[in-house]
């Protein structure tokens, strides 16, 4: 615990006492293990080893109720739930959950019942114990005060259901929704299962952060050699204390001016709080994330000191590992024997992966979806969120067009705010409204920061409108011209299907013309295995930075922000605005040509099973939206475009009644997620509903397709234990929305889901069967 107080420090708004509560706790938690029962269960007796049924937290509190009589009581409880909330909630709605939380399973027990329940313990394992504890505190500086004669046994039950009962008298009902008492105590239950998870895990805290005091100093450096400077807004970044918002155009060095604010607050908050900030580079694409990884590993000169937060970890330290030279894919031979260096690789995957979950990096690049689950509290999350108490956080390209989803994360910046955290966001094109959203849930303190009036920026793209569908004849033959003439294409469908059938029948032409290597289709809904090739092909041929090649590339919104590419044309139907221009962001990315050719091609409006008659563009995007950026495009078909010129058509787009509406949006869901999750006016109440709720926001869902079960299996049974086994397995996956679970079955035996379906390892999920003679099209509506 003092290695977890160092890295955090003392955290706003919660009592001087808290992190003595979390030492006494931590000291404390685990000390009922003590019972016959508990060790028999375990096998640590010479019986049969059987479930025992009691749980050892409840007589842990006959400890804390014993030793800490020195304390006052309600400092006492506060310790005392920590302790009884490591690992169950204490209540829960009217629905029981599958485990019974704590005050439904001991609440009516007499004290007879506690010493019945708790009985026997070997009374001289409980004298040695107390001894420990207290030789152990006076070591720790905390004062342990056991009574002078030996503890029995049915001494220690009694005095845990006294305390018990306190604990039902103190949390047993709802706190007032603005009583901080439900932040502390979500943060102190989250500081002692933090602790738990890195004894068990025995993983010590990294103490260093790759972001070191001299990363200004070697960024001048390397801009000196190419014969640059800081820009005004990279040294105003760095010489910002507090929060931020950064609107700078691409290619401007927005990474490096986070970097450098991000390593000022660390230093301001160590000086304010005596901890070790942590630093979250937060992007909204998986693909985007793996990217960034490799590239703050360059700029700061690490290879394992940064952490990957999502769900997909493991996968992305394994492929790292075998590509930084560890041969072989891991396969079975005919012996059985797997290739080592394949298996070592996975060893240092899983390691990798348990590392950030166990919260030991000090820069960690993930998702906001994955902090956000702190909100979820209890005793699985709950240390997430003292983990971001007094942090670091940027927010990279911060989407404004999903009200849903913004106003969660804004809900959270809040919230993060308030505990001491320090957030920056930063784009290219943040709209006015975003930039107003955002500063309330900072509550006004944030500085803007900006290109100086006049600053000369990059103009890299020429719009053109066409009021052809892109899926129609003479969009695609002007495709074909395109390359035919040598140059690299993008073409951004907005749904699968539309993606498809041009990539179908543009591929010939341009393997004739180009090679067969120089033509790719991406979108979603891939085997990860196959993904994984398709985007090498693609990076190694695209890539920004890179010699330019022609080619054709393919795909949906999956390609917006997921890779580093740099091509010479753009073809795209309309959408939002936004993700229209995150698609033009790849195109002439590094202004290395004249203003390249951005194409937008109008949709086809169609309405949604279920959507009560309301318009979609291409079935994926809200129509009113689409024709508001539809109509600015048209007004400035032929011109050249730059992102402060996106910028007025956002801010444009945001004043219209839509817009309006949508900030009510975003502060209707924002409210809505601050209510449901973060007001904690029942702190250790089970919140399995509430995480049902919290998935369905954010997660899709997985499987396999019918005729890979076989071979899944098989690699799930040869790995060398069952998390390497599901880790290679995990390639055969295919993403899929939530809702489509209704067109596939769950194997229990394999723990996976499983669909019956046409694929291609190129064109990907082709048609999902969900009965005879009736198909579902990816596409249709996404």
């Amino acid at each position: 615990m003092e290695d977890i107080r160092d890295r955090i420090g003392d955290i706003p708004g919660t009592p001087s006492q808290f992190w003595t509560w979390a030492t006494l706790a931590a000291l404390l938690h685990d000390t009922g293990k003590l019972s016959d029962g508990f060790q028999r269960m375990i096998g640590n007796t010479n019986q049969r080893a059987i479930v025992w049924g009691e749980r050892h937290e409840v007589l842990s509190l006959g400890f804390v109720d014993l030793l800490l009589t020195g304390v006052p009581p309600q400092e006492r409880l506060w310790v005392a739930a920590a302790v009884a909330g490591h690992h169950r909630a204490f209540t829960c709605g009217l629905e029981l959950p599958r485990r019974p939380p704590l005050f439904n399973q001991y609440g009516q027990d007499q004290a007879e019942d506690f010493t019945a329940k708790f009985s026997p313990a070997d009374q001289t394992r409980l004298n040695d114990l107390v001894k420990w504890l207290r030789a152990t505190a006076r070591r720790l500086h905390l004062l342990l005060h056991p009574p002078r004669r030996p503890i029995t046994v049915a001494e220690l039950a009694e005095a845990a259901h006294r305390l018990f009962t306190a604990l039902m008298d103190r949390w047993e009902t709802s706190l007032p929704p603005d009583d901080p008492d439900g932040t502390t105590a979500v943060l102190l239950l989250g500081a002692v299962t933090m602790a738990d998870h890195l004894s068990s895990a025995h993983s010590p805290l990294a103490t260093t952060n790759p972001l070191t005091a001299d990363y200004p100093s070697r960024l001048t450096s390397a801009l000196a050699t190419k014969g640059s400077v800081l820009r005004p807004q990279q040294q105003q970044a760095a010489e910002t204390t507090g929060n931020l918002l950064l609107r700078s155009w691409t290619g401007s060095g927005k990474t490096e001016a986070a970097l450098l604010w991000a390593l000022r607050q660390i230093q301001d908050l160590k000086e304010r709080t005596g901890g070790n900030a942590r630093v979250f580079y937060l992007l909204p694409y998986l693909a985007s994330i793996n990217a960034m990884t490799d590239r703050l590993d360059e700029a700061l000169g690490t290879t394992d000191g940064i952490g990957v937060a999502h769900s997909k970890a493991a996968s992305y330290h394994l492929a790292r590992s075998l590509a930084d030279g560890c041969p072989g894919d891991g396969t079975v031979d005919a012996t059985g024997t797997q290739n080592r260096a394949a298996a070592a690789g996975k060893a240092r995957a899983r390691a990798r992966a348990e590392a950030t979950k166990n919260f030991k990096e000090l820069l960690r690049i993930g998702t906001p979806y994955q902090l956000l689950r702190g909100a979820l509290a209890g005793p699985v999350h709950s240390s997430i969120l003292t983990d971001t108490a007094n942090s670091v956080l940027v927010l990279d390209e911060l989407h404004a067009y999903d009200p849903r989803r913004l106003g969660m994360i804004l809900a959270m910046t809040r919230f993060w705010h308030r505990i001491g955290g320090r957030v920056a966001v930063t784009s290219a094109t943040m709209p006015r409204a975003l930039e107003k959203l955002v500063s309330q849930a900072l509550e006004g303190q944030v500085t803007l920061v900006e290109a100086p009036p006049g600053t000369w920026a990059p103009v890299r793209h020429r719009l053109h409108i066409r009021r052809s569908h892109l899926t129609d004849d003479p969009s695609r033959a002007e495709i074909r011209d395109h390359l035919g003439s040598g140059r690299s294409v993008l073409v951004v469908a907005n749904n699968v299907r539309d993606a498809i059938s041009l990539y179908e029948d543009l591929r010939p032409f341009c393997g004739r013309a180009h090679g067969e290597d120089s033509a790719y289709l991406l979108h979603s809904r891939y085997r990860r295995m196959d993904r994984t090739a398709i985007e090498t092909g693609i990076v190694d041929r695209f890539a920004a930075g890179k010699p330019r090649r022609p080619g054709l590339l393919v795909g949906t919104q999956a390609l917006e922000v997921s890779l580093d590419l740099d091509l010479d044309v753009c073809h795209t139907s309309a959408a939002d605005l936004e993700p229209l221009i995150q698609r033009f962001g790849r195109i002439n990315r590094l202004a290395a040509l004249p203003p390249a050719p951005v194409a937008v091609h109008q949709p086809a409006y169609v309405t949604r099973r279920s959507s009560g008659g309301t318009l979609w563009a291409d079935g994926v995007y809200e129509a009113e939206p689409t024709q508001l950026a539809w109509d600015i495009l048209t007004r400035h078909d032929g011109q050249t475009i730059s992102e402060s010129t996106v910028t007025e058509w956002l801010d444009e787009i945001y004043r219209s009644p839509w817009g309006q509406h949508w900030e009510q949006q975003v502060a209707h869901h924002g409210a809505s997620f601050e209510d449901a999750f973060l007001n904690f006016t029942l702190p250790f109440d089970d919140r399995s509903d509430l995480t049902r709720r919290f998935d369905e926001h954010f997660n899709g869902t997985e499987a396999i397709l019918a005729t890979d079960r076989d071979q899944y299996q098989q690699t799930l049974q040869h790995g060398p234990d069952r998390a390497t086994g599901r880790l290679d397995a995990d390639q055969y996956l295919i993403p899929l929305p939530a809702w489509s679970k209704a067109q596939s079955h769950y194997d229990t035996s394999l723990q996976v889901r499983i669909i019956d379906a046409d694929y291609d390892p190129h064109f990907g999920l082709l048609a999902i069967r969900r009965e005879p003679r009736q198909t579902y099209r990816p596409g249709e509506v996404l």
